[in-house]
């Protein structure tokens, strides 16, 4: 979904030729998974960080072309509301100090956009939902000036046949029908991609799978949307349904454009791609060029395309740069409330993953892929106050554990699985000690937002935007979010 399309509208023969050579790319990838040595080379990880412009009264600031253009540098990139923005950091090898790396191209790309929003008042916001959105900034006039943007709600129109309708239930509960998909750039998250050696994808998949439930529940920062509070990770359930592509009659479990996943992987990342285009019809049918005799790596346009946009929480992707590789894109992670948080989530959520990897697989078939994934929505659900499902020893033994005292447990696992793929240990701990801090005192991002929220007093569209500034003001302090006071 990164890439400008020229077009907007598509015909009957485009979908059909587009869905033509979604099947020979599937047929080529799978070919060149099984190639011996393909996708072979050190272990690296990027991120994607989305984030919000504010005003002077932070209120939204649609005015993210302006600010791209001003900032001038390639790693920004606008998102599909007006007030959304992009940063694409460089990848890094995960051996030595990557997330220091990664500290300070994300401070240097944040101070660049910062410095060209203050040149139109305003200021960047890292956050999971803006508080200080209403219904007027979901309006069709609120989606970015692209054809990418037009034909991605046009598409989602089209299979959806119907407005979007929003029911998310928490403290105070919140129904919406939309007719655009404005509705879904409310969502801003911070997304950690991780290179996978094709032989090693299936067991490091799951392994995300299993530890995105705790990563999520410690991380969680987005528990309000249009004033109602709702869930501690209320994102989860607004992008999910933003991006429903299924008319009630189609509607069946385990078939949502956005989703957790049907299942526990058996046949490695070539099983998702093939998932991805059999359970979902293309919303983008863009033709490429034919590639030249003897291209390598193979482009796969289309199928890169079309998998850009079923949003797995955690989703395969398939890179043709250099000689080609595979990585896992980890979508669940909030954007916010500073970038030393963000890369403790990133830490504890890729340490906890390649020792789960690493650890005897029977786990997936002691824990019931149900049960982990009705863990992903509890954490986003309840942050650390919910009760997850978790493997006890050797064993074919399940627990129940709330998540703050699992996120404790869980912590000398993450060291371990960092250590092994090389990462210095002063780097290591200093990032999971702001995890266990947080879990301890039990002050996420989210249960920050709602103390401060109770403290700013009556009036509930004041009282967020009150909430929002002391947000803005800590958050641009930079100190961990567990050692804000209100």
């Amino acid at each position: 979904m990164g890439a400008e399309i020229a077009a907007a509208e598509f015909d009957k023969r485009d979908y059909t030729r587009f869905a033509e050579r979604l099947e020979r790319q599937l047929s080529e990838l799978a070919r060149l998974l099984d190639r011996p040595g393909f996708g072979a080379g050190p272990i690296t990880i990027g991120t994607e960080l989305e984030f919000f412009l504010v005003d002077g009264a932070a209120q939204p600031l649609p005015l993210n072309q302006a600010v791209r253009a001003l900032a001038a540098v390639p790693q920004l990139t606008v998102e599909l509301d007006r007030y959304d923005l992009e940063l694409n950091s460089s990848p890094v090898r995960l051996a030595g100090r990557p997330f220091g790396a990664l500290a300070v191209e994300l401070d240097q790309l944040l101070a660049r956009a910062g410095d060209a929003a203050r040149a139109y008042q305003g200021r960047i916001a890292l956050i999971g939902v803006l508080p200080t959105l209403n219904r007027a900034h979901l309006r069709a006039d609120a989606v970015t000036d692209s054809a990418r943007y037009r034909a991605l709600d046009a598409g989602l129109r089209r299979l959806r046949r119907g407005p979007i309708k929003i029911r998310i239930a928490g403290t105070e509960p919140l129904h919406l029908a939309s007719e655009h998909i404005a509705v879904e750039g409310a969502n801003s998250s911070f997304q950690v991609h991780l290179r996978v050696p094709p032989p090693d994808f299936t067991r490091v998949y799951n392994a995300v799978q299993l530890a995105t439930a705790p990563a999520l529940a410690v991380a969680s920062n987005s528990p309000t949307f249009l004033g109602h509070l709702l869930w501690e990770e209320t994102r989860i359930a607004l992008f999910e349904q933003s991006v429903e592509d299924r008319d009630r009659k189609r509607r069946r479990p385990g078939h949502s454009r956005s989703s957790f996943g049907t299942g526990w992987l058996r046949d490695g990342a070539a099983e998702l791609f093939r998932d991805g285009v059999r359970q979902h019809r293309p919303l983008l049918p863009v033709l490429s060029e034919p590639p030249a005799a003897g291209c390598w790596p193979p482009a796969l346009d289309e199928l890169r395309l079309h998998q850009g946009t079923v949003w797995r929480w955690n989703r395969p992707v398939y890179d043709p740069a250099g000689d080609g590789h595979l990585r896992i894109e980890m979508r669940a992670l909030p954007a916010g409330p500073t970038v030393t948080d963000m890369l403790a989530n990133a830490a504890f959520l890729v340490g906890l993953t390649l020792w789960l990897a690493d650890r005897d697989e029977r786990w997936t078939d002691a824990l019931p892929f149900e049960r982990a994934e009705e863990g992903f929505y509890r954490a986003a659900r309840r942050g650390l106050a919910a009760e997850l499902c978790w493997p006890a020893g050797r064993g074919q033994q399940v627990r129940t554990v709330p998540a703050a005292e699992l996120v404790a447990e869980l912590l000398p696992a993450a060291r371990q699985g960092l250590a092994a793929a090389g990462v210095a240990a002063a780097e290591a701990d200093g990032l999971l000690e702001v995890i266990g801090a947080r879990a301890a005192s039990g002050q996420t991002g989210a249960a920050w937002q709602r103390a401060a929220l109770a403290a700013a007093g009556p009036g509930r569209p004041g009282a967020l935007a009150v909430m929002l500034e002391r947000y803005l003001d800590h958050s641009a302090a930079g100190r961990p979010v567990h050692t804000w006071t209100l």
